[in-house]
């Protein structure tokens, strides 16, 4: 990855967009490892001066670049695997109020910073290893206005525009008698871990483990092509699993959650069903919808602006109503089949507006498959048996929607 010049706006306040740093190999006992280690990370100073310092094992190509509402830290490598001690990140210490890491993307590894207010990435350097010490990534983070943000913010995105434009093949439409394609969606990720459990258990890994089941009784009708966004443990942002449906020219698209509710109303238990719309059914649902839109800001993805989200709503009123039509088909299919062989919140058909589900030409749900501040619910949703019934469930509501002549064609 190139390296590009730093921001500057007063003395000693420079604000590094990307930052080339090497990292040499330290502990022997890690020469095995392919790609770096990231062992350890922790924060120092207070809200005049917050330094963040990440331990790892080998050198790598590190770019640290600046997001804003909300404002965030982002630190990208390439191949760094995290072994870092379990419950890191949770505290607020100066500028920073949290933070957390995991995998982005494919061969990729990000860091993501959470801060309070505007800021300034005043240095970023690396400390050599030393005697038995690891190398160290070091940022220091400095308070500044919101205009000076803004104004180094803006210089950035031109910088990252740039460096990132790329052709994007055609997308061939599939042949007459293809298979109709289905698109599984394992919400959250990698560095968005998305609900956890008291218990410890957490949505992505829950929702990864349900998503290749039900992709196993698919593919065994022998009448689909079952894709999906996320095979492991990655990041994968909202726009960029729309994106897939579409390249894959998917009929269905299936995003899988697993929803979280506070403890005073943690009795809450069951699936529940969610389609595209621009008014939310409910209050529920409406803070459903902003939870789930969040993830992009959770992994560090700037969010789109409210000029995009009314380009987006247009498109929904005036391309998507056939899609919508048979969303809704699709998801009273599997609250049918739910109803007579698993368990629901709610038999009520709701929707929100969920980015994940605004693709104009791909029929798209999402499905909150229990609850993981119910403890029955978290028992189901990490049972063998449990899954198996309900990618049965599944299974047959989507071979419902497809024997309807509202879906045969095309896909």
């Amino acid at each position: 990855m190139r390296q590009l010049r730093a921001w500057s706006s007063v003395p000693c306040l420079a604000l590094v967009v990307f930052a080339l740093v090497l990292f040499p190999a330290s502990r022997p006992a890690l020469a095995e490892q392919s790609g770096a280690v990231a062992q350890d990370a922790r924060l120092a100073g207070d809200r005049e001066r917050t330094r963040f310092i990440a331990d790892l094992s080998k050198k790598v190509d590190v770019n640290v670049f600046a997001l804003g509402d909300p404002y965030r830290v982002i630190v990208d490598a390439a191949d760094v695997s995290f072994q870092m001690p379990e419950g890191i990140g949770n505290e607020t210490v100066g500028l920073v109020t949290a933070f957390r890491y995991g995998l982005f993307a494919q061969g990729k590894s990000r860091i993501v910073l959470d801060l309070s207010g505007p800021f300034l990435i005043d240095r970023t350097f690396v400390l050599a290893p030393r005697d038995d010490q690891p190398a160290r990534l070091v940022i220091d983070l400095v308070p500044t206005d919101e205009e000076t943000f803004l104004a180094k913010l803006k210089e950035q995105r031109g910088k990252i525009a740039e460096a990132e434009t790329v052709e994007r093949p055609a997308v061939s439409p599939p042949p007459d008698d293809a298979k109709p394609v289905v698109v599984l969606d394992p919400g959250h990720g990698g560095v968005d871990p998305g609900a956890k459990s008291a218990g410890g258990v957490q949505e992505k890994e829950v929702v990864l483990a349900f998503a290749k089941r039900l992709k196993a009784k698919l593919e065994a009708t022998d009448r689909y092509q079952v894709f999906m966004t996320r095979e492991d443990d990655t990041f994968l942002p909202l726009k960029e699993r729309v994106s897939y449906a579409q390249k894959k020219g998917a009929g269905l698209f299936v995003s899988l959650h697993a929803d979280y509710f506070p403890t005073e109303i943690d009795d809450a238990r069951g699936a529940t069903v969610f389609t595209l719309s621009e008014e939310a059914t409910d209050d529920e649902a409406r803070a459903l919808a902003a939870k789930e839109n969040f993830s992009d800001a959770i992994a560090g993805v700037e969010l789109p602006k409210d000029s995009d989200e009314v380009v987006t709503n247009i498109l929904i009123d005036l391309a998507q109503r056939e899609t919508n039509n048979r969303s809704a088909v699709l998801a009273r299919s599997i609250v049918g089949e739910l109803a007579a062989n698993g368990r629901l919140h709610t038999k009520q058909l709701r929707s929100a507006g969920f980015r994940v589900l605004k693709a104009p030409d791909v029929p798209s749900v999402l499905v909150e498959l229990g609850f993981l501040s119910n403890e029955e619910d978290e028992k189901q949703l990490t049972s063998d048996a449990w899954r198996d019934r309900m990618a049965v469930s599944i299974t047959a509501a989507i071979d419902n929607y497809f024997a309807k002549r509202i879906a045969r064609a095309p896909f």
